[in-house]
């Protein structure tokens, strides 16, 4: 894929502060930067948004708002971390605020995602006002657990279209490539994706959140999945998110040259 539409998701290079992050895109000519809001606060919001700006990156998106689903918390509080989430995108100039939208608590299914349903669209009066998009991201099934009730992307879809405009999806490749049903629903998005992240699966993963691999690694045909997600019209940034204990533990110079290669070769 053409290296102009490469954004590198912070995740990635994980132990690189905000300034770090910044100045390795600049290195390695990458034209844009997805933020994770630890990594904001860690420098504040002001000095972030310097910082993206004088480097000239892009900001193809924050991550995250949602975690709507638990029953105990207090339902103020989670909307309230939300509208500063939306905030931060806002200041940032961001495509989209990722929406992980919580895990399962207790055996109520159904309940917890009703309460995903009903947090976003509390949010979306805020975000709208805001100029924000908000992007649900399907995780994989296994995470159901651990990060989200929205666990395919017809979900995810059927979610974007109760709430209608300025909420759509994104689509990550190591969530969504295992589901027979990808195909039907990807021609369904059309004008719903809001952004697309792409790693690989590992033929014998050992850790389902952090254990992801480099592009060209695994199991994942990303070039027809790419040219499937083209087909909905998206033509943004196309996050480069390797969640991995092994590449985390490189130089992160080596990392970017790896994720410049790769994404030329295998996305």
């Amino acid at each position: 894929m053409d290296a102009g539409r490469l954004s590198l998701n912070q995740i990635t290079v994980n132990a690189l502060d905000l300034p770090a992050a910044v100045a390795a895109c600049e290195r390695h000519e990458v034209p844009a930067l997805a933020l994770w809001r630890d990594k904001i606060a860690a420098v504040g919001l002001e000095r972030a948004v310097r910082l993206v700006r004088s480097a000239g990156l892009h900001v193809s998106s924050v991550c995250r708002g949602g975690m709507f689903t638990d029953p105990a918390a207090p339902r103020a509080a989670v909307l309230d971390d939300n509208r500063r989430a939306v905030d931060e995108a806002a200041a940032l100039e961001a495509d989209v605020l990722v929406l992980v939208c919580g895990p399962l608590h207790d055996t109520d299914l159904p309940g917890a995602r009703a309460r995903v349903r009903d947090g976003i669209a509390e949010l979306l009066p805020h975000a709208r006002a805001a100029g924000v998009r908000l992007g649900i991201e399907p995780l994989h099934p296994m995470m159901l657990s651990e990060r989200s009730v929205v666990v395919s992307l017809r979900q995810a879809l059927d979610l974007a279209e109760q709430l209608g405009e300025d909420v759509g999806v994104v689509v990550d490749a190591y969530h969504v490539w295992w589901d027979p049903d990808l195909d039907a629903q990807l021609a369904r998005a059309a004008g719903r994706v809001l952004g697309y992240h792409v790693s690989d699966w590992l033929p014998r993963t050992t850790d389902l959140l952090l254990d992801r691999g480099m592009m060209g690694d695994g199991l994942i045909d990303l070039p027809r999945l790419s040219q499937r997600v083209a087909a909905t019209g998206y033509t943004g940034p196309v996050e480069v998110e390797v969640l991995s204990s092994r590449w985390w533990a490189q130089d992160a110079d080596e990392v970017l040259r790896t994720v410049r290669e790769r994404f030329a070769e295998h996305v």
